[in-house]
């Protein structure tokens, strides 16, 4: 008898009778599943939806709730900013990495403004005004923010315009969206089955896919899906061995997750034959406060700056973490400091202070040399409103004057509702690669053919990424291509 301890496919001639039939199931209720489970239900079929937690919402409850919308979303409209699909994609294909998925950021900028119709439909609230300066969340429930659309290299990439839509909530709010869209499905008549989880899936004799295998309160518990299973059970950060494997580099820090991302949707696929793509990829949350070092800089080991410190700050962590392996060091003078609001620096305070550069680089073990350097080219040019080694908004650039004070990233930061700090690497991280998928969420093998009778969406796929990132484009490509793939399974 197999167990959970094996991935394998279970045959369906194995299976005398199935616990369960629907027309089509959803396994995993995040954003990904819910919006799948709606429009699938929506389509007229019969829906039941797998999760292994006592509710729904995983990660997506946890996040901060950003939505990457654009195009001329109503929001942007009311907040003074014109906005087309064109200079949205342009934007993204540069920001989310090298190989971005071309089709799929195309189709998801041209419907970027119906989605947010959707979005708003299921009744997720967005408040029309803009949170103007870096930051990773909002203090504020403004309905839209910048994402580095308006930061060096993207300026001269694509017309900039803030895209960063937030549902109508104080600081964090993922809770939101899914509270919205868990009410959505419920209207629907969606059936939910909660402490139940997938191990393996159902193959027919032709390499079909015909439900799954789960285990529900210590017994196994087959459903038969008649027409399609949708995969939405998220990435595989919370898998050390699958980390090992494909990401390495993502091995040893926090996890930005539920705790629940072990890849098994990832795994139960591949073992009925489908493809992955950029397992490498992942997103790093890195400990610092944007406003920080958008006033200052932040420089690697050797004392050096190595990116425009007023960017997407996603982007600084990829970059702290793939080239400078998080030996870096957030620099800072006393009007810096004051010039962020308390309640945004989310209690991080200095931990070395020194009247001159090379003093403060003794106490942080860079070369004196090189942050003197640094900091002297930096003035420089900041006198003059310039930047011109790595482009810095002129808005953030003033000349730094002693005393000088470093922040260690490695000591960790936690929002205003939190308590405690522990040294950890600086790093949060989550995985951005998944299963090889269809703009319609069909699973792809090897050949490069859709596995009949088996989509996917969320975290569990390769989805607008390669090895780039901006926040919003998890629950953004989550609810969306769920979407697709949901009326795409329910028409089988």
């Amino acid at each position: 008898m197999a167990t959970d301890r094996t991935v394998m496919p279970r045959a369906a001639s194995e299976i005398r009778t199935f616990d369960v039939e629907t027309d089509v199931l959803v396994v995993g209720y995040g954003c990904a599943g819910a919006a799948a489970a709606f429009e699938a239900a929506s389509s007229g079929a019969q829906v039941l939806l797998l999760e292994r937690a006592s509710a729904g919402g995983g990660s997506s409850a946890l996040a901060g709730g950003e939505i990457y919308l654009g195009g001329g979303t109503p929001i942007q409209r009311a907040c003074g900013f014109d906005d087309d699909a064109e200079e949205m994609a342009k934007f993204l294909l540069a920001a989310l990495g090298p190989d971005a998925d071309r089709e799929k950021v195309t189709l998801y900028a041209e419907q970027s403004v119906r989605h947010f119709e959707w979005l708003v439909e299921r009744g997720v609230p967005f408040k029309p005004s803009l949170w103007d300066s870096p930051t990773w969340v909002p203090p504020t429930d403004d309905g839209l923010m910048w994402m580095g659309e308006n930061s060096w290299p993207f300026t001269e990439i694509a017309k900039p315009a803030p895209r960063g839509h937030r549902p109508t909530s104080n600081d964090f709010g993922g809770w939101l969206l899914m509270k919205q869209l868990t009410a959505a499905v419920a209207a629907v008549g969606v059936d939910v089955l909660c402490d139940t989880y997938a191990t393996n899936l159902v193959e027919g004799s032709g390499g079909d896919v015909l439900g799954v295998v789960a285990r529900r309160y210590g017994m196994e518990y087959t459903v038969r899906a008649r027409r399609a299973v949708v995969l939405t059970t998220g990435g595989f950060v919370d898998n050390e061995e699958m980390l090992a494997l494909h990401a390495p580099q993502l091995v040893g820090h926090n996890k930005n997750s539920d705790g629940s991302d072990d890849g098994r949707g990832i795994l139960m696929a591949q073992a009925v034959g489908a493809a992955v793509k950029h397992m490498s990829a992942g997103q790093i949350g890195i400990s610092l406060v944007p406003g920080l070092i958008a006033r200052g800089m932040i420089v690697n080991g050797q004392g050096q700056r190595f990116i425009t410190e007023d960017t997407y700050p996603g982007l600084v962590g990829q970059a702290a973490l793939y080239r400078q392996n998080m030996d870096v060091w957030v620099i800072i003078d006393e009007q810096g400091y004051e010039a962020v609001p308390e309640p945004e620096r989310w209690g991080v305070r200095p931990y070395h202070v020194a009247g001159t550069p090379e003093e403060l680089a003794a106490l942080i073990g860079v070369p004196p040399a090189g942050l003197r350097a640094t900091i002297d080219v930096y003035n420089e040019h900041a006198a003059r409103g310039q930047d011109p080694l790595f482009h810095k908004s002129d808005r953030w650039l003033r000349p730094l004057v002693p005393p000088f004070a470093a922040i260690d990233v490695k000591m960790g930061l936690r929002p205003p509702s939190e308590s405690g700090s522990g040294r950890g690497s600086g790093a949060s991280v989550f995985t951005i690669g998944g299963l090889h998928t269809t703009v319609d969420g069909e699973v792809l093998n090897l050949d490069g053919r859709p596995v009949p009778g088996l989509f996917a969406a969320g975290r569990a796929t390769s989805g607008l990424h390669s090895w780039g990132y901006i926040s919003g484009t998890s629950l953004g490509d989550g609810t969306f291509f769920g979407r697709r793939a949901g009326a795409a399974a329910a028409s089988m």
